[in-house]
């Protein structure tokens, strides 16, 4: 009678198993269109489900962005004394920060996006790349309307349409572009890296005074205008004060203005593209 293992032996080559690493599901694992439709699905769900069984529902997502407002409107206004020197202020300020509110929301949320995913990230063919996308897209919803508010804010301090409003749009664009790649970055480092969220926390906020957002380039002093001017953000806010609210507004032409945040908002890309393929497929092993 043949024994259980002599039969396995007898099937069994002579020469030793090699084993291969298998790679996990990657970006967008399981096809470009299914990830898709996930990305949409989720999205509206959570855009949805932030909302939901509250009182004031939306109003909610302006009210945060309209308190800072209002704070930083009295401080920069009354306190420090600049909304006397930058024509329409208030407006001026009301668009940056919800502009910068996008950007900050959807990179803070995108950090921890990916462990909170985590029972549909050991799923095998579930497309890592859908939940970064999701967090943005969700906050793409949130400043979409938060901008209906500002336009009628601008009409409200008698600034005129212009056709540079439509401008707006490939900012906009640029914008989504950018917060994207942070947000890829950040979730896909995050799993392995739990320090990331403290850091981005202070990084984040470090930006927004960083950034043109509470203040015009052009106040302030030559050195270290010429430093904030190469942050790939700084060109967003500068073009969105001249096309929208100040057509007649001077922004940074110098070379470096120009080719240093170009390169640096193609390098940001590019890493987030390489960072999130090379860990979408080990992300379930890490958590």
């Amino acid at each position: 009678m043949t024994t259980v293992s002599g039969a396995i032996g007898a099937a069994m080559p002579d020469e030793a198993v090699v084993l291969r690493d298998v790679r996990g599901p990657s970006a967008l694992g399981g096809g470009a269109r299914r990830a898709f439709e996930l990305l949409w699905l989720i999205a509206t769900h959570e855009f949805k489900r932030t909302y939901f069984g509250t009182v004031l529902g939306y109003l909610w997502s302006l009210c945060r962005p309209l308190l800072m407002f209002a704070v930083l409107l009295v401080v920069f206004s009354h306190v420090l004394r600049l909304g006397n020197t930058v024509p329409h202020y208030p407006v001026f300020l009301l668009l940056n920060i919800v502009l910068f509110g996008f950007f900050q929301e959807a990179t803070n949320i995108a950090v921890g996006s990916v462990l909170a995913q985590e029972a549909v990230v050991r799923k095998t063919q579930f497309p890592r790349l859908v939940i970064p996308l999701a967090v943005v897209l969700t906050s793409v919803f949130n400043v979409l309307l938060n901008l209906v508010v500002v336009f009628i804010f601008l009409l409200a301090f008698g600034i005129s349409p212009t056709w540079t409003w439509l401008l707006l749009a490939p900012i906009l664009l640029a914008l989504f572009v950018l917060t994207t790649a942070v947000a890829m970055i950040l979730s896909s480092l995050y799993p392995r890296f739990r320090d990331l969220a403290i850091i981005w926390t202070v990084v984040s906020t470090a930006l927004l005074y960083a950034s043109p957002v509470l203040y015009p380039l052009q106040h302030v002093g030559g050195s270290l205008r010429n430093l904030l001017a190469l942050s790939p953000l700084a060109p967003l806010f500068e073009l969105a004060r001249r096309w929208v609210i100040e057509p007649g507004a001077p922004v940074q032409t110098g070379a470096l203005q120009v080719v240093v945040p170009a390169a640096l908002f193609v390098g940001v890309c590019a890493l987030a593209v390489w960072i999130f393929s090379r860990e979408a497929p080990r992300i379930a092993e890490v958590l």
